[in-house]
């Protein structure tokens, strides 16, 4: 479906147009065009390519989609596969935005993904003195503004994992430590997503901004270096969740072993107050004739009292230890 189709020169928004007449308006110079089109059919592709002079490999990938992020160069174009992230509830769910770059031409392709990119027209076509860059610098706008959008993310990854760590210290042992190992596994498998769709980008992004630099970002590398280091924030952010999920996991599982010893020592004091009355009734309770205690009348008292008076001393002992 197409959103947007505008032409715009020196800078400027000249006007919308049918799709059917952007190569015309390729031909003239000063100008480029700027289209959007969102979950687009094989029909409407093939139109892209032929107006645009698209790569057929770069359109093949657009049409499968699911892509690895990546940023690949066809003669004087560019092709860039990014990964937009979006917290739907409690899930994460991943689109792709496949973004054609040529001198004279910006073509972006939605899949998958709600938000669209209107704020990033609207901020290119307030600053003309940056928009006279060209496709440049649009192509640098949507793509920082998809990287952007990672940061509350994993901000909120990071709330996430605060919460479940709160929840480590409380209740006892049980159904709540299988729930928090569940809840961890889960947060790390969020933050695996955001990661997938951000170390391949760290890789490819190079190419925009040092060395060779391609045809259409010749003039916007600094800009590109700015996104370069807004991921690098990201993937450290990254590191040190993943790193507290692994201590958080540890000690989640610290905290089951501690409960288990306190279940363990408790039962090892209760059966030790069952063993000693157990052991002197299987004294008393054998059938030899020449026991002196049988003969004594307050015998049966005597022995109750002992047991009582053992115990008694074992339970005090228990509690000063803190087994019971």
């Amino acid at each position: 479906m197409l959103i947007n189709c505008v032409v715009y020169r020196d800078g400027k928004r000249v006007a919308e147009i049918p799709k059917e007449q952007i190569s015309e308006h390729l031909k003239e110079p000063g100008t480029f065009v700027w289209v959007a089109i969102k979950e687009p059919q094989p029909a409407e592709l093939d139109e892209m390519e032929k107006e645009f002079g698209l790569h057929p490999l770069a359109v093949e990938d657009a049409r499968h989609g699911h892509q690895r992020p990546k940023i690949e160069e066809y003669g004087n174009q560019i092709f860039c596969v990014l990964r937009t992230i979006e917290l739907r509830g409690d899930e994460v769910h991943c689109g792709e935005v496949d973004i054609f770059v040529g001198t004279n031409f910006v073509l972006s392709v939605r899949q998958e993904t709600e938000p669209g990119f209107a704020a990033v027209r609207e901020r290119a076509e307030s600053e003309p003195e940056l928009l006279k860059h060209g496709a440049g610098f649009v192509f640098y706008a949507l793509m920082d503004n998809i990287v952007d959008r990672y940061f509350p993310i994993v901000d909120q990854l990071e709330v996430e994992l605060e919460h479940i760590e709160e929840k480590i210290f409380e209740g006892e042992a049980g159904d709540w430590a299988r729930a928090n190992i569940k809840a961890l596994y889960k947060l790390k498998h969020k933050g695996m997503i955001v990661r997938h769709a951000v170390e391949p980008l760290i890789e490819g992004i190079h190419k925009l901004y040092g060395g060779r630099v391609p045809q259409p970002c010749a003039r916007t590398q600094e800009y590109f270096r700015d996104v370069y280091d807004h991921l690098l924030r990201i993937s450290t952010q990254l590191d040190g969740l993943r790193d507290m999920v692994a201590t958080a996991l540890q000690v989640n599982i610290s905290m089951i072993s501690l409960a288990e010893t306190v279940v363990t020592k408790r039962l090892a004091a209760y059966g030790a107050l069952i063993a000693v009355p157990t052991l002197l009734v299987g004294v008393w309770g054998m059938n030899f004739k020449h026991m002196p205690e049988l003969d004594w009348p307050w015998g049966y008292p005597l022995s109750i009292a002992v047991m009582l008076l053992i115990d008694a001393l074992l339970v005090r002992r228990f509690r000063r230890i803190g087994w019971i």
